[in-house]
């Protein structure tokens, strides 16, 4: 019998059958399956099985990490059930198919927000900052430091914070005010069309030539009539849309319509002329006189149908239902949603009291987590997934904690989710408000308005506390022995006096272990694998390692070794094999096998032996981020056979085949 095909067998049982499966593929790492009912596979079964590592669904695909070896199990699978596999397309396809028209808009939704949120992330830092430095008076009139009667700022004070208090706003107003800009281009990247149309587009909706948007309200008569724009038959007056998302939304889809139609109709010879002409024009017209001002009005209508739900007599109420629901709604991808209408709500009102409740769910979450760490503390698998979950929830990233850890037991999600709410009630109760949305977790404080920062403090403790009590107190009574690492494990032994004495002649077992160092496969910045922005690298599940933020496109051999798994279809990957039998996995960026190997080349085949330095692939970092995905490169010991005592380093720009990244003895 083959190595896997006992346990291909089980999987295929465990996932519903063949009559379950519409189709499935693989990458790297995992299997990938889309299926006709989810609630029929065995989660906990398949998690059991020798081969497998660990399940999570995403974009409506039901995925089992299998490792390094899911070439091989796949041509097992195949065999036993009799499926014919699916290219990577047509499995992505299939998936689309498989969800509901809702699931559908927030997956384009959700990859729409996805490249922003660096840009939003690092606004929100920055205008919590000079919140700090401009907005809050710490110093009374004779200089003194004085909180209950202060009236001048930092920047009031010296000339250099008031400079740094001045120009920072360069970059709020660019991530912020212009927001439109990046929504246009991600729009369009998205959908396939063409970005730079996206980018024209959006600065037209926050051109300095139409009436300022955030100052529309305040307007006199005289900038109403030098902002009009009298077409003889119809007038209006040219208002900007700075910051505005559903407009934005609104008005990059007819773009994309409209780039759509005139590239099937054009002919080729005068494609190049016609369809940026037909669409673009067109487009802003319809932006202008159609779409942004309906947008304007349900951006609004929303924004202020949640401001009063958080202002409401019922407020504590609504934000107990949020703040209890909204972790179940990063599962589904519902979240999405939230995005949208927390910039909307920054725009109109300049604060937000919506992301304070998110920021305190990942936190609650991540407090489950940690005491399932406490709860587990002997069970060195489950630690694999659990310390690394519960940093990157504290961090922000919810999603190892919530399927690695929380959904796997449940009753650790359902007291994150009481925490949670405990929290948002008392959050929202005190009307506590950010500045901007992007920073969640612990330093979620860093977006909150300087005078709610005792009582958010009070609220992330109780976000800590609850779910982390709540979680002790329901996992000793519902998780095994087994679980907790505690189960006693009989074995015979023989006496030792049985044993034969071992000759002094006898030579060593195996030489004296030596330091061994794996150089950078690549160049570029080296960081823990907890922050590579993939749930399955980050909770550990496929092993320890760094992971890298590319600055170059050549990967390389980090020691003398032995290819031992390539991508042909795609080329995102490869696997290595040192000479004392540890294993090692390269991947380049994330879901970048759906590339299908544009933009990739792979210089070596299966059972290469390669020197250090050796190169083994090259990728376009241009290309991976037009298909919207990060490049962050993960570079993990897949396995740890023979060798001990790992050291990662990080925090480092490394030199690919020159910086010695993890060091090991064996």
């Amino acid at each position: 019998m083959a190595k896997y095909t006992e346990d291909a067998a089980k999987l295929l049982d465990l996932v519903g059958g063949k009559e379950n499966i519409s189709a499935v593929t693989h990458c790297m790492t995992r299997m990938r399956f889309v299926l006709v009912d989810e609630g029929k596979t065995d989660v906990a079964a398949i998690e059991e099985l020798p081969a497998a590592k660990g399940t999570f669904t995403q974009a409506g695909q039901f995925q089992v990490i299998i490792g390094n070896d899911v070439a091989d199990f796949y041509q097992e699978f195949t065999k036993v059930s009799g499926i014919e596999g699916v290219s990577k397309e047509a499995a992505k396809a299939a998936a689309g198919a498989n969800q509901n028209p809702l699931q559908r808009a927030m997956g384009v939704l959700g990859e729409i927000f996805a490249p922003l949120i660096p840009a939003l992330i690092c606004g929100g830092l920055i205008l919590g900052f000079r919140n700090i430095i401009g907005e809050v008076n710490f110093f009374n009139d004779a200089g003194a430091f004085d909180l209950e009667h202060g009236t001048k700022s930092i920047a009031d004070m010296w000339v250099f914070w008031n400079g740094m208090y001045s120009f920072l706003w360069v970059i709020g107003e660019a991530v912020f005010h212009m927001l439109p800009v990046g929504i246009c281009w991600s729009v369009t990247r998205k959908m396939g069309t063409t970005p730079i149309l996206g980018i024209i587009l959006g600065l037209t909706l926050v051109s300095p030539q139409l009436l300022n948007g955030f100052s529309v309200a305040g307007a006199s008569a005289e900038d109403i009539a030098a902002h009009t724009y009298d077409f003889g038959f119809y007038s209006f007056v040219g208002t900007g849309y700075q910051g505005q998302v559903i407009a934005s939304l609104m008005a990059a889809f007819v773009l994309v319509g409209l780039e759509k139609f005139f590239t099937k109709v054009t002919p080729d010879v005068v494609r190049m002329i016609v369809v940026p002409f037909m669409s673009l024009v067109p487009a802003v017209f319809i932006a202008h006189l159609v779409v942004g001002p309906i947008g304007w009005a349900i951006g609004d209508a929303i924004a202020n149908a949640v401001s009063w739900g958080l202002a409401s007599d019922v407020r504590v109420l609504f934000a107990a239902l949020f703040g209890l629901l909204y972790a179940p709604l990063v599962m589904t991808g519902l979240h999405h949603m939230t995005n949208a209408i927390d910039s909307q709500m920054v725009s109109i009102y300049e604060y937000t009291t919506l992301w304070p409740m998110i920021a305190l769910s990942n936190i609650a979450q991540g407090s489950a987590v940690l005491a399932m760490i406490v709860l587990q503390k002997r069970n060195e698998r489950a630690q694999q997934v659990n310390i690394p979950a519960c940093i990157s929830c504290y961090l922000g990233v919810t999603e190892p904690a919530l399927f690695g850890v929380n959904l796997k037991y449940k009753f650790p999600l359902a007291c994150g989710m009481i925490g949670s709410a405990c929290a948002a009630m008392v959050c929202t109760g005190f009307g506590v408000k950010a500045l901007s949305i992007g920073v969640g977790g612990l330093p979620g404080i860093l977006s909150i308005m300087f005078n709610y920062w005792g009582i958010f403090a009070l609220c992330m403790l109780i976000a800590i506390v609850v779910p982390f009590v709540l979680t002790l107190i329901v996992g000793k009574r519902q998780l095994s022995a087994a679980d907790r690492g505690i189960a006693k494990i009989e074995a015979a032994a023989e006496p030792a006096t049985d044993a034969e004495p071992a000759s002094a002649s006898a030579p060593a077992a195996s030489a004296e272990p030596r330091e061994q160092a794996l150089l950078a496969p690549l160049a570029g910045r080296v960081m823990p694998i907890t922050e590579m922005p993939d749930p399955m690298f980050a909770s550990k599940v496929m092993g320890d390692g760094v992971c890298i933020e590319p600055s170059g496109d050549t990967v390389v051999a980090p020691a003398d070794c032995t290819v031992t798994v390539t991508m042909p279809a795609s080329n995102h990957a490869v696997g290595l094999t040192l000479d004392n039998g540890v294993e090692l996995l390269i991947h380049v960026g994330i879901d970048t096998v759906d590339m299908g190997g544009d933009g990739f080349a792979c210089f070596v085949n299966q059972g290469d032996k390669v020197k250090a330095g050796t190169k083994l692939l090259t990728f376009d970092t241009e290309k991976i981020a037009a298909a919207g995905h990060p490049a962050t490169t993960a570079f993990i010991v897949a396995s740890t056979a023979d060798a001990t005592d790992f050291e990662f380093a990080s925090g480092m720009d490394a030199v690919e085949g020159k910086t010695p990244v993890i060091t090991f003895c064996g």
